[in-house]
């Protein structure tokens, strides 16, 4: 069925796409959603407050639709995190070295029977008969950033209708026989989603101490965003590519799955993301090394 693989896909949303590294950093109190923004990126750290303030961005949301086709899924959490650059509302984004976009990886539900099963192909179709209730038949998928997201647009953030930004993504497939390299989309050719607001969010101020306890006067602040859904139908899923030795098993992954899939095919829904944005409630007050304070304070309010 074309539903299995593309559940994973769902796991996008822009907020799209989902678990955080274990790796990931835990910061105190309201700093909390921040805690992949890039504060230590140069372009950050050289923001002087007044002509360029830098920002953290973060976006989740536990639950949505993925649409292929005629078929409907329920996808997993996903979390976004970017550092902005405001210049005099001018916007350009900052991705976390690891990539802006981190997901929980899904299990495919079928496996690779529910994958590429059945096919004409002589060897997946030897690879079909090793695979009923044999655990080698389990696939997961994770979402992947697949380049830096672009075209960060903060009242497009506040409205409805009008693509927020353009968050390029991969899906990397794993299973033993696929191998290590199997992926739906490149960075060469990604899966580009463009979600927009479906209705108007509700905003909020949250204020905050250094430390990351709330307070009506504190330096620190973010917008909060949420009560919206967030949504894209312009996009297309191209072709698989590496799965197996040689990539000898990417053509039957696309024959049963039908991909490529053209624009206007698909679509994603994210229930209600929360976003926020934001840093130093006025950038201004901590020129001309805003960027370096914003990363200070930051770094003393990671836990543990």
């Amino acid at each position: 069925m074309r539903r299995t693989v593309f559940a994973i896909i769902a796991v996008v949303a822009a907020f799209l796409a989902l678990v955080t590294p274990a790796s990931a950093t835990t910061l105190a109190g309201a700093w909390a959603p921040l805690n992949r923004c890039p504060v230590d990126d140069p372009a950050m750290l050289a923001a002087d407050g007044t002509t360029v303030a830098a920002l953290c961005l973060s976006s989740s949301a536990q639950t949505g639709t993925f649409t292929i086709g005629s078929t409907t899924l329920t996808t997993g959490a996903t979390d976004l995190q970017l550092g902005v650059l405001n210049r005099g509302g001018t916007y350009s984004t900052v991705a976390p070295a690891s990539g802006a976009i981190v997901g929980d990886p899904v299990d495919i539900p079928g496996g690779l029977l529910g994958l590429m099963c059945p096919s004409n192909l002589p060897l997946v179709s030897a690879i079909c008969l090793q695979l009923a209730n044999n655990p080698l038949n389990r696939v997961t998928a994770t979402i992947q950033s697949a380049g830096a997201p672009t075209d960060f647009n903060l009242a497009a953030g506040t409205g409805t209708g009008t693509p927020i930004l353009t968050l390029p993504v991969k899906i990397k497939l794993d299973n033993p026989f696929l191998g290590g390299s199997c992926y739906i989309g490149s960075n060469s050719n990604p899966i580009v989603l463009k979600p927009a607001n479906l209705t108007r969010p509700t905003a909020s101020v949250v204020r905050f101490n250094p430390d990351g306890t709330p307070s009506t006067t504190g330096q620190q602040g973010y917008l909060s965003l949420g009560g919206a859904n967030q949504g894209d139908s312009t996009f297309a899923v191209p072709k698989s590519n590496g799965c197996g030795l040689l990539g000898i098993l990417s053509g039957a992954v696309d024959l049963k799955q039908g991909l490529p899939s053209p624009a206007g095919e698909n679509s994603l829904v994210l229930n209600t993301p929360v976003t926020n944005l934001g840093g130093f409630q006025t950038p201004r007050s901590f020129s001309p090394t805003e960027g370096q304070q914003l990363a200070t304070r930051w770094h003393a309010a990671v836990v543990g």
